[in-house]
């Protein structure tokens, strides 16, 4: 392989930094910026493709601009916005991971004669003697890792990806170099909202669209007992207590929502606990055996701890049985499966829980 490496750089800090590590350790840095979203501001669209251009600039290196908003709403936004339409709740952050930026960026790395691809994630890549291949494991620092967003990576382009900030921990560290190196970015903020969304309001952004239909209907414990209405499902998630607009004796969290009869269902916060989830749509780094029963460590969101775990596989989907019991266990979420040193095995979308 060569050492040529293509870099997704958002203009911020740490895409930025990853661009001098990688230097440093003799690759030859293409820079790219991807226009993704037709509703982020145009300013901070314009930003982030400048600051980049001034990195680039700075460090030496070729810089592109790849145009893929058409991509990005046909795999990312569409199916966000047709998730919340069967009372699941998405994770548009997974689906540009597989799709776009170790997707699409692939294709044009090969284009451009590159045999790697980085990005400024905290996540780690490295061989293991264990499985014989390279692998993806959580990153040094637990608060950082990343590496829950990424589970959708094909096993083979493993080979071809590189995290330059894989052993760093604090963003201190990352903001210093980046200052040591004359980058103006350097106390650039972090960007913390989902990137097509203004404001970080997907209610008002899923109101916005067009195909999108709403129905009231009626908020309901699980006896049928009316408390209240709603003004459309796609505003409730599992867990979630406050905005119900309802009064009860004590307080009560949204446990399910039924889209076949358009209601969302209260109760206790006792209810919101199971140790069984369904899951779809996996993709697995490692390979498994899937006639036997697989122990691991689980996670079903992404600030979740892991949780042992045994994994049941039934044909294209799995059962997923915890040790202990997980709050708000939520469709169309993700559970990630890693090993006990921290590797990731595989992962999928949440079908149902029990």
């Amino acid at each position: 392989m060569n050492n040529r490496v293509l870099l997704g750089m958002s203009g911020g800090v740490d895409s930025s930094v990853s661009a001098i590590l990688l230097k440093k350790q003799g690759y030859e840095v293409i820079g790219c910026t991807m226009i993704l979203c037709e509703n982020t501001k145009k300013e901070n669209v314009n930003q982030a493709i400048i600051d980049a251009k001034k990195v680039c600039e700075k460090l030496n290196i070729e810089h592109h601009i790849f145009d893929l908003k058409e991509e990005f709403k046909t795999y990312v936004v569409n199916p966000f916005i047709k998730e919340y339409e069967k009372a699941k709740t998405p994770n548009p952050c997974v689906e540009c991971n597989k799709f776009i930026k170790f997707g699409l960026l692939y294709k044009k790395a090969k284009e451009l004669n590159c045999d790697y691809i980085a990005t400024g994630h905290y996540a780690k890549i490295e061989y293991s003697e264990k499985y014989k291949q390279k692998v993806l494991k959580k990153a040094k620092e637990e608060k950082k890792d990343q590496s829950y967003f990424l589970y959708g990576i094909t096993k083979e382009k493993l080979e071809h990806i590189i995290f330059p900030l894989q052993d760093y921990t604090e963003k201190t560290e990352i903001r210093e170099i980046a200052k040591q190196n004359g980058l103006e970015i350097a106390e650039k903020k972090d960007s913390q909202e989902i990137c097509f969304i203004q404001d970080n309001n997907y209610t008002k952004f899923l109101k916005e669209q067009k195909q999108f239909k709403i129905k009231k209907g009626n908020i309901v414990l699980k006896t049928g007992e009316v408390l209240g209405k709603h003004e459309g499902i796609y505003k409730y998630t599992i867990g979630q207590r406050k905005g119900l607009g309802i009064s009860y004796s004590e307080p009560l969290y949204v446990t399910k929502i039924d889209l076949q009869n358009n209601q969302v269902i209260v109760g206790k916060e006792e209810e919101l606990y199971s140790n069984i989830l369904y899951a779809k749509n996996l993709n697995w780094q490692i390979d498994v055996e899937k006639k036997q029963e697989l122990k691991c460590f689980a996670k079903i969101r992404y600030r979740a701890k892991e949780s042992e775990a045994t994994i049941f596989f039934i044909g294209n989907t799995v059962k997923v049985e915890f040790e202990k019991e997980q709050r708000a266990i939520t469709p169309g979420q993700s559970v990630v499966f890693y090993d006990a040193e921290g590797v990731l095995l595989g992962g999928g979308e949440i079908e149902k829980n029990t």
